[in-house]
C-alpha cells in the first residue's frame, strides 16, 4: 500500500469512528472503571497471544493457529466481541515495508486500533492513544519460524491495552481515545511509525501517547520481587539542529521540563498516585533505557507528547530469546514470569490516567507569564477553554529544581490571575483547566509576555 494511500485509509477509520452515533453509556467515576478492570481476563489474554506460538512479524500469516497473522484476527475479533454495541470502530491499520532492518523481504505491518470517540463536541478532535506492540521475537529477530512466546515482551503491554479498550469502551469521555495492537516494534517501530506519519500528516491533535511495553515481570534477576513500582519514561528537550519555537521559548526561560511530554507525565503520575494507591509511577526524564527503543518515538519524533511505561526490575533471559535451558537456566519469554497482578495494576494505572486525561478539559492555550515591570508579584495571563463544563483554573508552581508541582491556587473561570508576594523570578509556573468532576488537565507552560515596543 502507497503512503497516500495509507494515509486516506486512515482518515477513513478516524472519520468513521468519530461519526458513530454512541449508544448509551455511562459516565463512571475513575473508581469504577477501574474495578471493572480484571487480572483474569489479563492472564487469559497474555496466556491466548502466546498460544500463537510465535508472533514475529516475517512468521505466518495465514495459518489459522500459529504465527501472527492469527494473532491479529484474534485480536480484532476480541476487541469488537467486548465492545459489541458501544460506539467503539474495530479496524486493521496496514503499513507496507519493501526492505529496510530486519525485513528482509516485503512485509505489511498490520496494527489494530480501537478508537473510542468522544462524546463532547468541544473535546473530540483531542485524542489520546495508549498502545501495546503485539509482534515478538526469538534471538534471532528475522527468525519466523522458531517459538517466540513474547509474553512480557510484549503481551503483557498488548493486554494492558486490550483491557482499556474493552473496559473504557463502556463509559462516556469527552476527548477521543485509541487503543492500539502494534505490529513491527521488534524489526524497527514500523507499525507505529507508519501511524504517526500518518497521524501527522492529517494533522491530528494526539494530546499525549502512552506506550505500555515490557510491564508484566516483577523479579529482578536477584530474585528480589518489586511490585510497588513502575517506570514512566518521559523525555524533555528533542534532540533537534532546529528547535521548534515553542522550545526555544520555553528554554529562555527555564522551562525545559516542562515541555509537552514531561507535563504528560505528571499528569499521569498525579492521577495514578491519586486514584492508584500501591503501585507508584516513577517518572524517569530519558526517553528511554540505553540501548534501548519503543513504540512512543515515532509520536515523539511527529512531535506529539509519548510516554513510556516499563516494568521496574528487567529480567533479560527472559527477553528477546528462544526458549531454552542452558547451564541450568531457562531462557525465553514465558508465561511463567510475569506477575498477572502486577499486570493489571498497571492497567489500572493506564485507565485512571486516560479517563482522568479524557475527561478534563484541555490544557490552556496560550499561557503567559507578565514581565511588564520589576515586580515582587506574578501574573499569568491565558485563553479561555472551549469546553462548557469548564470549571476553573488553577496555577500550580515549584522550585525551579523541584520535578513536581509544590503548590496550588484556585483561582476561579478567570483567564488572568496574580500570586500576590510570589516571585515569577525563583519558581516554574503551570496552569491547569479543570472540569466541575475535579478532572484536571497537564498544565501549560507560560511563555514570557513582554512590554510591546
Amino acid at each position: 500500500m502507497s503512503v497516500d494511500g495509507y494515509n486516506r485509509g486512515m482518515k477513513k477509520i478516524l472519520l468513521a469512528a468519530l461519526l458513530a452515533v454512541p449508544p448509551a453509556a455511562s459516565a463512571a467515576p475513575i473508581e469504577k472503571i477501574l474495578s471493572g478492570i480484571s487480572a483474569a481476563r489479563v492472564e487469559a489474554n497474555i496466556r491466548k497471544l502466546v498460544s500463537f506460538g510465535t508472533r514475529n512479524s516475517l512468521s505466518d500469516t495465514e495459518d489459522p493457529a500459529r504465527g501472527i497473522g492469527a494473532a491479529r484476527r484474534w485480536i480484532k475479533s476480541e476487541l469488537e466481541r467486548c465492545g459489541a454495541g458501544t460506539r467503539m470502530n474495530v479496524a486493521f491499520d496496514v503499513h507496507r515495508v519493501e526492505s529496510g532492518s530486519r525485513v528482509p523481504r516485503p512485509t505489511d505491518f498490520v496494527n489494530v486500533v480501537a478508537t473510542i470517540p468522544g462524546t463532547q463536541a468541544e473535546s473530540r478532535q483531542r485524542t489520546y492513544v495508549v498502545s501495546g506492540h503485539y509482534d515478538s521475537m526469538p534471538s534471532d529477530p528475522s527468525d519466523g519460524k522458531s517459538d517466540a512466546p513474547g509474553a512480557n515482551d510484549d503481551a503483557s503491554g498488548t493486554a494492558v491495552a486490550m483491557e482499556l479498550a474493552c473496559v473504557l469502551s463502556h463509559h462516556d469521555l469527552d476527548a477521543t481515545v485509541i487503543f492500539m495492537a502494534v505490529a513491527g516494534e521488534e524489526q524497527g517501530l514500523y507499525g507505529s511509525t507508519g501511524f504517526a506519519k500518518a497521524a501527522q500528516a492529517s494533522k491530528m491533535d494526539i494530546a499525549g501517547m502512552i506506550t505500555n511495553d515490557i510491564v508484566g515481570n516483577t523479579r529482578a534477576p536477584d530474585g528480589s520481587v518489586h511490585r510497588d513500582r513502575l517506570r514512566l519514561f518521559a523525555e524533555g528537550v528533542a534532540p533537534s539542529n532546529q528547535p521548534a519555537e515553542e522550545i526555544l521559548r520555553a528554554l529562555e526561560t527555564g522551562g525545559e521540563n516542562d515541555l509537552p511530554t514531561r507535563q504528560l507525565a505528571r499528569a499521569i503520575e498525579e492521577a495514578a498516585s491519586r486514584y492508584v494507591k500501591d503501585l507508584r509511577v516513577d517518572v524517569i526524564w530519558r526517553r528511554d533505557r540505553y540501548l534501548r527503543g519503543g513504540d512512543h518515538f515515532p509520536f515523539l519524533d511527529a512531535g506529539y507528547p509519548a510516554v513510556r511505561f516499563t516494568e521496574p526490575a528487567e529480567d533479560w533471559h527472559h527477553q528477546h530469546q528462544t526458549p531454552r535451558v542452558e547451564n541450568g537456566i531457562q531462557y525465553g519469554d514465558l508465561p511463567e514470569f510475569v506477575d498477572f497482578g502486577y499486570v493489571a495494576q498497571v492497567a489500572r494505572v493506564n485507565a485512571a490516567a486516560i479517563a482522568m486525561l479524557a475527561s478534563a478539559p484541555s490544557a490552556p492555550k496560550g499561557a503567559q507569564i507578565e514581565a511588564l515591570k520589576l515586580e515582587a508579584d506574578t501574573t499569568l495571563r491565558w485563553k479561555p477553554n472551549p469546553e462548557p463544563d469548564l470549571a476553573g483554573y488553577r496555577i500550580v508552581w515549584r522550585a525551579t529544581t523541584a520535578a513536581k508541582w509544590e503548590h496550588s491556587r484556585d483561582v476561579g473561570k478567570v483567564e488572568r490571575a496574580t500570586l500576590t508576594g510570589v516571585s515569577k523570578d525563583d519558581f516554574v509556573f503551570g496552569v491547569q483547566a479543570y472540569d466541575r468532576e475535579g478532572n484536571v488537565s497537564p498544565a501549560a507552560y507560560p511563555t514570557p509576555y513582554y512590554p510591546p515596543r
